[in-house]
Order: C-alpha cells, then sequence, then structure tokens
C-alpha cells in the first residue's frame, strides 16, 4: 500500500494517490489527469474510486475528466447534487481499495457536503484522514463560501456547523493519525496555513488555534471570521463548473493552443472583449508590451491572481506567452476554469514590433534610485497585503492591496511623482499593467519592492507591539 501527496505550489493544492494490491484513488484531482493515469499504470494499478471532499471553489477538479478516462467511480459526501453521476456516500459510508478501507465522515461546515476520509490499512490501523478544506496544517476552511450561491448559509451558521465537524468528528480521532489537507500556505481557502502540508493530529490539537479544547463555539466564530477577507470572485463560478461539469481538458488545449501572425492577433483584440494577458517575466514586460495589456506572469502564483483579477471564467483572453510554454499557460489558466483563449502571439512581443505595430513600456527604477527622487510631496502606494504593510512600510505610503485593485481604483491617488511597490517586484508590475489600462499612465514602478527599499535610506515605519501597563 501507499499514499502519495501530489502537491502543486502555483495554487497551492494537494492531491492524494492510494494504491493498495492493483486498485487506486485518487482524491481531489487537478485538471490535468494524465499524471494520475500514468501512476496508476505504472502501478499495475486499476483507478477504482474518486473521491471529491467538496465542490471545490478555488480550482476546478478533473473528477469528470478522470472519471470518463480511467473508469473509475466518483464520490461525494452527504448531501452532494452533483449534475453527473456520482456516488453520494452515507456518513461513515465504507469503500474498499485493495486491502484498506476508506471511511466516508461527513463533515459540513466549510461547505454543506464537505466530508472527510479516514485511512484505515490492512492491519485495521487508523493511518491518516484526508481532510479536504475542513482541517488544514495551522488553520480550518473559510465558512464564507457558500452565501454566494445560498444566502441563507450565512458564515456564522456554517461556522457553527464546522465548530460541530471538528469537535464531534475530528478531534475524537487518534493523535496519531497524518493528516493530509488539500491545500497549504498561500491559499486563499483559508487565512492561517504553514508552509508543511502534512502534521499528526495530535500536534495540531496542540498547535492549531481552532482546535482549542477549552474554545467556545462563539469564541471559535469570533477568531475563525477575524480578519477574513472577501473571496476573490472567481470561487463561486469555479464551485459551479466542478458541480455542473465542463469541458474536457483535451478540448480546451486543442483549441486555445493557436499561434496567431501579429496581423491575426491584432485583427482578433479589436474585436471587442478581449484582453491581452502578457504572462511573460515582469522585467521582460515593463520594457515593452503591447499597450493595454494586462501583465500576470506564470513564474508567479498565475492561476490564483488570473481568477482574483480578471475574475469572469468566460472572459476572452489573448496571450503572449514565453516560447514552449503555450501548453503550460493553457492547462494552468484551465484550473481556474479560463477555458476560453483564443490563441498566442507567434513569435512574441519580438514578431509584433517587427511588424511595425507599437508598444508601450512602464517606468522601473532601482530602489536606490527611489531613495534619491523620493520627495515629501510623493504619491507612493504598497500593493501588499494589510499584514505585510503594517509590520513594515514606507512613511506615508498608501496600502492599496493588489487584490483589491479593482473595487479601489477610485481610491488609487492621482498626481505626479507616483511610485508603486510590493515586497519583490512581480505584484506592483501586475498592479501596474492594470492601472494604464485604465487610465493612469504617470507611475514609476520601484524595482525588488520592499525588500530593496529597506536596504535603502528610505525611512521606513515598523508595527510595534503596544506595550502592556501593570
Amino acid at each position: 500500500m501507499k499514499i502519495e501527496q501530489i502537491y502543486t505550489g502555483c495554487i497551492a493544492q494537494a492531491a492524494y494517490y492510494l494504491e493498495s494490491n492493483g486498485e487506486a484513488a485518487i482524491f481531489d484531482p487537478l485538471r490535468e489527469v494524465q499524471p494520475y493515469l500514468d501512476k496508476a499504470a505504472k502501478d499495475n494499478a486499476k483507478i477504482k474510486y474518486i473521491f471529491e471532499t467538496h465542490f471545490h471553489a478555488d480550482f476546478v477538479s478533473g473528477h469528470i475528466d478522470l472519471a470518463q478516462k480511467s473508469g473509475g467511480q466518483i464520490v461525494y459526501g452527504p448531501t452532494a447534487a452533483p449534475e453527473f453521476e456520482a456516488i453520494i456516500a452515507e456518513d461513515n459510508q465504507e469503500f474498499k481499495v485493495g486491502n484498506y478501507t476508506i471511511k466516508a465522515i461527513h463533515t459540513p461546515g466549510h461547505t454543506l457536503e464537505s466530508t472527510c476520509y479516514l485511512l484505515t490499512d490492512e492491519n485495521g490501523k487508523q493511518h491518516g484522514i484526508i481532510t479536504g478544506d475542513t482541517l488544514f496544517i495551522g488553520d480550518v476552511g473559510r465558512p464564507d463560501l457558500a452565501q454566494a450561491l445560498t444566502e441563507e448559509l450565512t458564515q456564522e451558521k456554517l461556522a457553527s456547523y464546522l465548530f460541530d465537524s471538528l469537535r464531534n468528528k475530528i478531534m475524537p480521532l487518534s493523535d496519531e493519525l497524518i493528516v493530509y489537507p488539500s491545500h497549504g500556505a498561500g491559499s486563499a481557502c483559508g487565512k492561517n496555513m504553514s508552509k508543511e502540508t502534512t502534521d499528526t493530529l495530535g500536534n495540531q490539537k496542540r498547535t492549531n488555534y481552532a482546535l482549542r479544547a477549552d474554545m467556545t463555539k462563539e469564541e471559535f466564530t469570533k477568531e475563525l471570521l477575524d480578519g477574513l477577507g472577501l473571496p476573490p470572485a472567481y470561487f463561486p463560478q469555479n464551485v459551479m463548473m466542478n458541480i455542473k461539469g465542463y469541458e474536457s481538458l483535451d478540448s480546451v488545449i486543442e483549441k486555445s493552443n493557436i499561434g496567431l501572425s501579429p496581423k491575426e492577433f491584432e485583427a482578433v483584440a479589436n474585436q471587442g472583449d478581449v484582453i491581452v494577458l502578457d504572462v511573460r517575466h515582469e522585467n521582460d514586460f515593463v520594457k515593452a508590451h503591447i499597450p493595454n495589456s494586462i501583465f500576470i506572469g506564470i513564474q508567479g502564483n498565475f492561476a490564483p491572481w488570473v481568477g482574483s483579477l480578471l475574475r469572469d471564467v468566460n472572459q476572452k483572453l489573448l496571450l503572449v506567452i514565453p516560447q514552449g510554454r503555450e501548453e503550460e499557460t493553457i492547462t494552468r489558466l484551465s484550473r481556474v476554469g479560463f477555458d476560453h483563449v483564443l490563441g498566442y502571439l507567434n513569435g512574441g512581443i519580438e514578431a509584433w514590433s517587427n511588424a511595425g505595430f507599437e508598444t508601450d513600456s512602464i517606468k522601473s527604477i532601482s530602489p536606490e534610485e527611489f531613495s534619491s527622487q523620493l520627495t515629501t510631496n510623493s504619491i507612493v502606494v504598497d500593493a501588499r497585503k494589510p499584514g505585510e504593510y503594517e509590520a513594515e512600510h514606507v512613511e506615508n505610503a498608501v496600502n492599496i492591496p493588489l487584490d483589491t485593485v479593482n473595487e479601489n481604483f477610485q481610491s488609487v491617488p492621482k498626481g505626479d511623482n507616483f511610485f508603486l511597490h510590493c515586497a519583490g517586484g512581480y505584484r506592483s508590475v501586475i498592479m501596474a499593467s492594470i492601472l494604464k489600462s485604465r487610465g493612469i499612465h504617470n507611475l514609476i514602478n520601484v524595482e525588488k519592492g520592499m525588500n530593496g527599499i529597506k536596504q535603502t535610506a528610505v525611512n521606513c515605519t515598523q508595527f510595534v507591539c503596544p506595550s502592556t501597563k501593570k
């Protein structure tokens, strides 16, 4: 028997492959399913079940494609109502995979259908529990996602359900169990996840704020909801794709992986309701890019930023891509449901320029230049998260987190001597591209962000913990 975590860092997501005695099960698969098929073939195993912990919001699962290609049966927990063939397990229902037993434990709270899967080996020893978004390492799942689909399912009501699920279903289990969650640090499905992606349940009982033994339901709800930002706008759309079904990834790649000449690219871009998405490195984008294009570099947390900032999974896209990464880019977009790529620029920005088409650029300066140019009249916008800003920031800087730029566009300060930075240079270029596409052209990007700025003489304000008077 073996169980393997398959972790995808760019979306902070973990799928699981379990194999025993010639049978296999996949838990929460990604949209691209060939790696799971390859693993099963290597082990001479048949995929028997595809277990889903819940209807995912932050990515489109590969359950439907995998079922069609492997013959495995899709399994959801109680109350799930998918619009395709699936087994809807009862609470505590058991499934056999080779010599292993998998028990479905209904744990509503993150969503109503959320279910954990308890793994018991051939000797009757409980080995681990796949917890989905019910329990993370250092955190638990946010309870505010269902409200976008059903108003009566308030975050307070789901938080109450989650408290009961954790206390009555998870915490009584053995401390020796290995916790296998669906996400790690960087996911928007929680607020305090550890960079570790597995742990023992006993250690989580000791260290996870949400599992304190003396915690009341009211205290749990308050701490869980405190500081919980708004979920990304694409989350409800991904939920519906996971419920209703979606186009095969093979078909998406086939229709999208089309190289266009500069002239063809321009013609499609001018059809309206099309966004040109440039996924090259930020250093290349600032030097030359197609006017009004949006930058989101593939080397960063690409897909979640696309979902958070472009929002509508039906948005038509044209791509500017580093050569050789065309299929990768289309696949990673599909992970969050963006299936409407109309093609990519053949030959990249060089071909565009050589064909005589106009390019734009972003003024970008070093931290040392920023230090010398900064005056009391300067406008400084910090694109980092509020917690990063509170820890340390340039004096008098305005904090507009990147994921709020669409809502807060009208709050962006207007005027000359306008500098923009983040932590390392990635997010600030994304924000700069969005602001320029909406008519703000006088901004100056600060390379290396706060990491570089704090090495200069620029005055920074640091968080000071309030003293406690005795």
